[in-house]
């Protein structure tokens, strides 16, 4: 990681860590735009809300357009412990890659860290197809959690913020259709 800018250093968010907050000390957090990076599912999970037998997909960041998260103010004092927490729960598998980043919020540009999908890892899912994505986010279950639940977890926060993310709220209805139909058949067997 570059080195960090001076001043209390921000951490952008754009998944589980904008409402898993107590994983790290922060002294205030605001709704926060990051351009030239979207939010995507493109990092596989075995573990966290997959298996080995049915993988899961957890966010990325990768290039192109902007992302709406939330960006959460550390106090320098606290920098290397906050960062220390995070870095565990985030980069166990380094498919990310932190970058420094300039994040708006609605009165200011902040530097920010970012954690950005890691192009050519094995983790880093790239071409799937919508379908693909809808399919393993339906069936996937892993420590954390279902992936369904993750991805109905996040637009909730982004709904919160008065963020609408129609990318989505498309793939939750592919995915609960997925899960309606699979649910339909079952009780067709029985």
């Amino acid at each position: 990681m570059d080195s960090m800018p001076s001043g209390d250093p921000w951490l952008f968010t754009y998944g589980s860590l904008m409402w898993d907050r107590g994983v790290f000390p922060y002294q205030e957090f605001a709704s926060a735009l990051l351009y030239g990076y979207r939010r995507r599912f493109c990092i596989w999970t075995v573990l966290a809300r997959g298996s080995p037998e049915m993988p899961g997909l957890s966010l990325g960041l990768e290039p192109g357009g902007s992302c709406r998260g939330i960006a959460f103010r550390i106090a320098r004092r606290e920098a290397k412990t906050a960062f220390d927490l995070v870095w565990r729960r985030e980069m166990y598998t380094a498919c990310y890659e932190p970058r420094w980043t300039t994040a708006r919020l609605c009165d200011r540009t902040v530097n920010a860290l970012a954690f950005v999908a890691r192009q050519g890892h094995l983790q880093h899912a790239t071409g799937l197809a919508p379908e693909m994505i809808a399919l393993h986010i339906a069936k996937a279950h892993g420590r954390r959690g279902s992936c369904r639940d993750y991805l109905a977890d996040t637009l909730s926060n982004l709904d919160a913020l008065g963020v609408r993310d129609r990318r989505l709220e498309r793939l939750l209805e592919q995915v609960d259709s997925r899960i309606g139909a699979h649910a339909g058949s079952d009780r067709a067997r029985s």
